[in-house]
């Protein structure tokens, strides 16, 4: 029997760290971890084509700061900023109604969205709800993610593929995913089509590279280009 382990939650700690980044007693925190997920599933459900990669929630005494990270941010912020103001809006009417809270809300971009799992997620859900074949569909992202610089990458579909009768699972894999490493900069994201023969589920792992060997080529990065400017004012 397999035991599975989420790739993100094993490496949390080591290269990864949590979306949720408050404190509070034993009495609160239930609720506020139930407020956080019901507002990443408002806000992910609200902004479905602005490809939305994370939201990030922080805390203090009487201010919260969510942080969404999109492939698409000018789809969310609007024009001179009117999308950005509606949506801190519909946040203070559905979640923060009657309470004094400063509400705080910080849009960025992704800067590589073939890299991110739940970007390729959504859009692999996307393809298949317009009823898309499903090899090509795998090839495709497939392609894609390793063009855009992946060392791995591990795409899987279950489900009645193609309406089938009987449900199966259809996996591409390509270069490396090493799920054992914790420098391994491993993305992951499941999800699920909603099909006229029943939902099909996608899940998604992308090999990054390593952390260690990031951290280091910028070190070494660094002291050549202070190396060459030494020798450029010596000369």
């Amino acid at each position: 029997m397999g035991q599975k382990v989420h790739p993100i939650i094993f490496r949390i700690g080591t290269i990864n760290t949590w979306h949720s980044r408050w404190y509070s007693g034993k009495r609160a925190f239930p609720k506020l971890l139930r407020e956080d997920q019901e507002i990443r599933v408002f806000l992910r459900a609200l902004l479905k084509d602005a490809a939305v990669d994370r939201v990030d929630i922080e805390r203090s005494a009487n201010a919260i700061t969510i942080m969404i990270a999109s492939a698409k941010p000018g789809f969310i912020i609007g024009r001179a900023g009117t999308g950005a103001e509606e949506l801190k809006e519909k946040l203070k009417k559905k979640f923060f109604s009657g309470r004094k809270v400063t509400l705080n809300l910080n849009i960025t971009e992704v800067p590589r969205p073939a890299l991110s799992a739940n970007i390729v997620m959504q859009a692999m859900v996307a393809d298949l709800e317009k009823r898309m074949p499903f090899r090509r569909i795998l090839k495709m992202t497939a392609d894609k993610v390793l063009k855009a610089g992946a060392k791995g990458v591990r795409l899987r579909v279950s489900g009645r593929l193609n309406g089938s009768e009987i449900a199966r699972s259809e996996a591409v894999s390509h270069g490396s995913i090493p799920l054992h490493n914790l420098r391994a900069d491993i993305d992951y994201a499941q999800g699920f089509a909603r099909t006229i023969f029943g939902t099909i589920g996608v899940k998604v792992l992308i090999y990054r590279g390593e952390i260690f060997d990031t951290r280091r080529r910028k070190k070494e990065e660094k002291e050549d280009a202070e190396a060459a400017e030494t020798a450029k004012q010596e000369s």
